[in-house]
């Protein structure tokens, strides 16, 4: 192969590394990647070379693996010391993946989105530890997404556009508007001219900011978060649609934790706000971790019971 063709075959392969379609196992949706590791596992925190088993963090890919890192960190970091013991981090891309983890035992402790929460609660007794509070509430809100230049007002004006969905059991992600599509007669798959997985919140905004899709379904704490990071997303990026309030993503744990481990992480959550850490929670936008009811969540469970009904 000459130096020439060499060339060509590096640069197709570093630009499909930026944007990959594909196909999901659960749907005939594409998929979307900005590059970022499907998977990643590593220990932290264990400075103090101790023997201690490792607590096991698993984190659902709300935001891509490298932000989740970020978002996370001081706070992983916060639980290892506190605990005196080694964190292991356990990522993987999809909500299914890390409930599949929790199902089986492999993790301890695990930051997943709502949805996925009454799934493993339903399927395998899986258990609120805490939930964070913004403004007041442990509550968050679905936001669609169009460019800043789009002509959309409403999620009827995407009629026929190109559309990113999250994940396929993310709430705010996917469910909440394809709720919304039901209500108005429609499925997403005849709705929209064509409709894409993107695998984290941030990813389906990168996309609508960089045009790859005409809007997007996404947790607006997400969004807000976002726009603290790189006040640019302002510019970039229009709401036209808020829902109404639902049960804020937990911390969950499997019901074979043991009690007083549960109740020793319960207490660090529900006391950083009034700790000498309490910078963390500042860093990730958060008031403070509460104790909330599984009750928290029926008006998920009522989104959720109207599609049923109305599946086709």
């Amino acid at each position: 192969m000459t130096k020439v063709k060499l060339l060509i075959w590096l640069s197709i392969i570093m630009l499909g590394s930026l944007i990959l379609i594909g196909c999901s196992s659960s749907s005939d949706i594409p998929k979307i990647s900005f590059g970022v590791a499907e998977e990643q596992s590593s220990t932290n925190y264990d400075d103090n070379a101790n023997t201690k088993e490792p607590l096991k963090v698993a984190i659902a890919a709300v935001i891509s693996a490298k932000e989740s890192m970020i978002y996370y960190e001081d706070l992983i970091k916060y639980l290892g010391e506190e605990l005196n013991r080694p964190i292991e981090i356990v990522q993987r891309k999809t909500y299914g993946e890390v409930n599949d983890l929790l199902r089986v035992g492999q993790v301890d402790l695990a930051f997943v989105c709502t949805y996925a929460y009454i799934i493993g609660k339903e399927e395998f007794g899986l258990e609120l530890l805490v939930a964070p509070q913004v403004n007041g509430k442990p509550t968050y809100q679905n936001y669609i997404i169009v460019p800043k230049d789009s002509d959309a007002e409403k999620l009827e004006d995407l009629k026929g556009k190109r559309f990113a969905f999250t994940d396929p059991i993310s709430f705010t992600g996917r469910l909440y508007p394809t709720y919304k599509l039901k209500t108005m007669g429609y499925i997403p798959e005849e709705f929209f001219n064509k409709v894409i997985f993107t695998y984290s919140h941030d990813n389906s905004i990168k996309a609508v900011a960089q045009g790859i899709v005409d809007g997007a379904a996404v947790d607006g704490l997400i969004l807000e978060y976002l726009y603290t990071v790189d006040p640019s997303y302002y510019e970039k990026i229009k709401v036209i649609h808020k829902s109404d309030e639902f049960g804020m993503p937990p911390v969950a744990v499997p019901a074979t934790l043991k009690p007083e481990l549960k109740e020793e992480l319960r207490e660090l959550f529900v006391t950083l706000h009034l700790s000498e850490n309490k910078a963390i929670l500042q860093k990730l936008q958060i008031e403070q971790f509460v104790v909330v009811s599984d009750s928290n969540y029926d008006g998920i469970r009522a989104v959720l019971a109207y599609g049923e009904k109305n599946e086709e």
